[in-house]
């Protein structure tokens, strides 16, 4: 279960728009004018506490991004299981025109995923693999 705290009178919880989507919409609780270039820290009104072994992602909206140029800018932001505070989302408006964001906009969606705790090992090699090369390295 996934808990969560209204900490603001516009807050929308978070939801689904279909019953199988693996996101929850996150909505905005503010009014604003998002400027060709500029990034803001919208508030969403709600705290949640994730539980262990868990993080929350917070992702681009599809639709908003490829119509509005409108994206998280972090993307995939995370909300670790001791944060307690107000999840925020960071967008920015990567065209050229001006965007504005209503109280109550979907502005980007959450997912609740499990989370492996691993600690690294350092050691004196790694194991061989026929992956040589980095970025592009596999082709086209």
């Amino acid at each position: 279960m996934l808990k969560i705290k209204k900490v603001n009178e516009n807050a929308i919880p978070p939801k689904r728009a279909k019953q199988d989507d693996s996101g929850l919409d996150l909505f905005s609780c503010e009014n604003y004018n998002l400027k060709p270039g500029e990034r803001k820290l919208f508030s969403t009104g709600w705290q949640m506490e994730v539980p262990k072994g868990y993080e929350i992602q917070i992702r681009s909206r599809s639709g908003l991004a490829i119509k509005n140029g409108i994206v998280v800018a972090n993307s995939p932001g995370t909300v670790d299981a001791g944060f307690r505070q107000e999840v925020k989302v960071i967008l920015i408006n990567l065209s050229d025109t001006s965007y504005f964001i209503p109280i109550g906009a979907r502005i980007a969606q959450m997912v609740v995923a499990a989370v492996n705790l691993w600690e690294p090992e350092e050691v004196e090699a790694l194991s061989d693999s026929d992956r040589d090369g980095g970025f592009g390295s596999s082709g086209v």
